[in-house]
């Protein structure tokens, strides 16, 4: 891996190379081509309008992009570990959101909020999951579409968790490796990610969520983007007697599911440690909704629930 002085050059002349490209060839196109806009941001559940799945590969009838394909060698580990879940209901989209990997011995399992796949309440009741898997490492603008099942004989085969305090809003489905492409890229958080000790963060402690913000992405090379945060509540404490934490960061729908790292000192292909699983925004049910800013602060969901879930 460059160091991130060589790998910010790089990325630069790969711009610049891009944008000349690109406007030459937008030049060359402008008469010709049609007019289409899309707007990749989640749809509202059950809604009557949610939009017919598309396949973004099948709208690729030009010639080839005049961007240079992105190795993956020049792309930081982190961003491969999540991806973009869109949840269906036959072939009609609902909404979208973010999830991540977290292996355990020789299982995969993709981890998102328990509300993306399940939420009686609003009767968000999807039936699959689509993501989209990076297949080439010397082109990370190359990908397969995975679709994932949710239910087996109307018997839901996600996990979710339960302790003292009630519901815990993480989920995890397991990833056949049959499912997978033959030459799948992608990272995973493991047992060795979490933290040894609740003792090991602390309030005010800065974090990122990594994620798919109102859908928000790379759309040419299928990465998330990362948003910088901080511990809002005291870490290892169940914040109101809920198996959560705060973070104080902008956070948007599409994000449930992101996970909440922090940069570790450890050596390792992924110098992370995961520390929770970020599910809304918290607000206060009071306020003032015309004199009084929202607060700011979202919940995370204390990632040791995973091992829990994985056994």
């Amino acid at each position: 891996m460059p160091n991130s002085t060589e790998r910010r050059r790089w990325l630069r002349a790969q711009a610049d190379l891009a944008r000349l490209q690109t406007q030459q060839a937008g030049a060359e196109a402008a008469e010709a081509a049609p007019t289409e806009t899309h707007a990749d941001v989640p749809a509202q559940a059950g809604s009557p309008g949610a939009a017919k799945l598309v396949d973004p590969a099948s709208r690729r009838t030009g010639p080839p992009s005049p961007v240079p394909a992105l190795d993956v060698a020049h792309v930081e580990p982190l961003l491969l570990t999540t991806v973009q879940i869109t949840t269906l209901l036959g072939d009609f989209v609902k909404t979208r959101a973010s999830g991540f990997f977290f292996r355990r011995n020789d299982r995969l399992f993709l981890v998102t909020s328990r509300h993306v796949l399940f939420e009686g309440e609003t009767s968000h009741l999807p039936d699959a999951i689509d993501i989209d898997i990076h297949t080439a490492a010397g082109d990370l603008g190359r990908s397969a579409r995975t679709r994932l099942p949710l239910y087996d004989n109307g018997r839901g085969l996600w996990r979710q968790g339960r302790d003292a305090g009630g519901d815990i809003d993480v989920a995890m489905l397991e990833v056949p490796r049959s499912l997978l492409p033959p030459t799948a890229v992608l990272h995973a958080f493991g047992p060795e990610h979490l933290l040894p000790t609740l003792d090991d963060a602390e309030a005010g402690q800065a974090v990122l969520m990594v994620g798919f913000p109102l859908g928000f992405h790379d759309t040419l090379h299928h990465l998330p983007v990362v948003r910088h945060a901080i511990i809002a509540s005291s870490f290892g404490l169940r914040f109101q007697g809920q198996g959560c934490f705060l973070t104080d960061g902008r956070a948007h729908r599409g994000s449930s599911g992101a996970p909440v790292v922090m940069r570790s000192s450890s050596p390792g292909a992924l110098p992370w440690k995961l520390l929770g699983v970020h599910s809304s925004r918290f607000d206060m049910g009071g306020r003032d909704m015309t004199q009084d800013e929202s607060l700011g602060l979202n919940c995370a969901w204390y990632a040791d629930i995973l091992m829990t879930l994985t056994e």
